[in-house]
């Protein structure tokens, strides 16, 4: 009898690996096949499922990417999946500059990278002070994507005063550019904070861990669905984004 037990102590632990790695292979498979069926399909190049149901994909970077390789940025083709676009972002707050602002800018040019430049807006300061800081650092020309405006967090603001920040920089942008520009937000901020007094202008929205698109009530333009993909040219991870629309769509967007 006690043979017996020590037999059975020797092959549990081999039961229990045997049924861990069965069990995580069917998740596996599983995920792929839910992924599939969802429209996403998942490049080993890029580290993340991609919704295969957009055709113009693009990235955005900022000081934290540190020195990029536009070049390869640009040149990265997985099964005619191609980074297209970038945003950049340029500025914060008041007086603040994005360190690697200026290289990027003029880096993803000289790629023939389609490029926009953000602000990351601060609720708790002067929303035409921090317009002008952006149109001071940015440049826009011809082909390049509209301002964008980072608005996320309230720095202890009430949502009157940010919705009026909020105006003052886009009505400043809007002057100074010609054009409307594009508000990136998160689903859940936007739902809190604008929704109902920005319905009109572009929305870039971020919204992770959704197959399909993500779940917010009005039209958007750009989707950033993840927070973790891989670029060739670039150390660390990266935003990814899609556009909602054709190349012909896209196009009108872009400043004239």
């Amino acid at each position: 009898m006690a043979r017996r037990k020590r037999k059975i102590s020797k092959t549990l632990p081999w039961v229990i690996i045997i049924l861990v790695f069965s069990a995580g292979g069917f998740l596996v498979g599983r995920n792929w096949w839910l992924e599939r069926q969802a429209g996403l399909i998942r490049y080993r190049e890029f580290g993340i499922p991609i919704p295969s149901n957009y055709t113009l994909h693009g990235i955005d970077v900022s000081k934290y990417q540190q020195i990029i390789n536009w070049e390869a940025v640009k040149a990265m083709n997985v099964q005619e999946t191609r980074i297209q676009f970038a945003f950049i972002k340029a500025t914060e707050g008041n007086d603040n500059a994005d360190f690697y602002f200026k290289r990027n800018w003029r880096k993803a040019k000289e790629a023939e990278m389609i490029r926009g430049a953000y602000h990351f807006f601060i609720a708790s300061k002067d929303g035409t002070m921090q317009a002008r800081n952006f149109i001071s650092k940015v440049k826009l020309q011809s082909g390049d994507l509209p301002p964008v405006l980072d608005v996320e967090q309230t720095n202890g603001v009430g949502k009157t005063i940010l919705q009026q920040r909020v105006k003052a920089f886009l009505y400043a942008a809007e002057l100074a550019y010609g054009v409307k520009p594009v508000i990136y937000t998160n689903a859940d901020f936007y739902k809190a904070y604008l929704s109902g007094e920005f319905d009109d202008y572009p929305l870039w929205v971020a919204h992770y861990l959704q197959p399909v698109e993500p779940r917010i009530s009005r039209d958007w333009h750009f989707w950033q669905h993840s927070e973790s993909g891989r670029v060739n040219g670039i150390a660390g991870k990266v935003d990814f984004n899609v556009f909602n629309g054709d190349s012909t769509d896209f196009a009108k967007l872009l400043m004239k």
